[in-house]
């Protein structure tokens, strides 16, 4: 699926699944685990679920940050990559759940997806908008979803950003226009981003419950994963965006890849993770 990955925004396209985007999903889940389970935190059910269901579950960030929030329940971890699923099955035996958790291979844009019972949530993490229709999925996630079921719909405003502004020194701004890259390519292959998820979901037969914004900052002093994960990122977005760039940008972009140069993210020390998500909680139409 074109462009070359920069679909990973936090890491979430899991139709495909390259050791690569593992490596980010599993940084993201680390730097971000408190956010995660604040949303979790926050979901307005009825009682604790005992079926869930992880739609793009990727290597687990959601499905393990749901088993800490509803201990007693049971998840189905829906995704396409093989190697995904692979790492998510492991992290559940080392966490000793893995009597609670079912990995389901599955293209979410397929016609029709395998049977996975009538959960009491379905978790939808940065994911539907790579779908070609969501609006099928939704209603896919509607024909499932049990009387009194909550749906969770996680996305992001776009890429995650960790340079101050005036940063490289050489080349300032320099993350702006990779962003501004990104965004043209998505624009034209991942035409869902930003869209209005609480519009669609009541399209798709449900009521929307709550909604939640996210900001997120965290400066990289307190969290040596975060040079880590913006190493990993913007390895992914130079991938997509090089031939969308000025060669001094590629240069200096280059040199900031580096693992290396004293230059190198992995040295700086002024690394930031920020970022923002909007949650939407809906239950089905009464």
């Amino acid at each position: 699926m074109p462009p070359p990955h920069t679909h990973h925004e936090h890491g979430h396209h899991h139709q495909s699944g390259d050791g690569g985007q593992a490596e980010i999903l599993d940084l993201d889940a680390e730097v971000l685990a408190e956010h995660i389970a604040a949303i979790t935190r926050w979901l307005p059910v009825r009682s604790d679920p005992r079926r869930i269901v992880d739609l793009a579950a990727g290597t687990g960030a959601g499905t393990f940050a749901l088993l800490d929030r509803f201990p007693e329940a049971h998840v189905i971890a829906v995704d396409a990559s093989p190697e995904h699923l692979r790492r998510l099955r492991e992290k559940a035996c080392a966490r000793g759940v893995d009597g609670q958790v079912r990995v389901v291979s599955a293209d979410l844009d397929d016609t029709t997806w395998p049977d996975l019972g009538t959960p009491d949530l379905v978790w939808a993490s940065a994911s539907l908008h790579h779908l070609a229709d969501p609006d099928h999925a939704l209603r896919a996630v509607r024909d499932l979803l049990a009387p009194d079921g909550l749906v969770a719909v996680v996305e992001l405003a776009g890429l995650p950003r960790f340079l101050p502004e005036h940063a490289p020194a050489e080349r300032p701004g320099l993350e702006d226009r990779l962003h501004a890259a990104a965004d043209r390519l998505h624009t034209e292959h991942v035409p869902h981003r930003g869209a209005d998820w609480g519009a669609l979901l009541t399209a798709a037969g449900f009521t929307v419950a709550d909604e939640l914004a996210v900001a997120v900052d965290i400066e990289g002093a307190r969290d040596p994963a975060i040079g880590r994960y913006a190493l990993g990122v913007l390895r992914r977005l130079r991938g997509a965006v090089a031939e969308e760039l000025a060669a001094d940008d590629l240069a200096a972009l280059d040199r900031l890849l580096d693992t290396g140069s004293p230059h190198g993210l992995l040295r700086r020390d002024d690394l930031a993770l920020r970022t923002e998500r909007t949650v939407w909680a809906a239950g089905l139409r009464p």
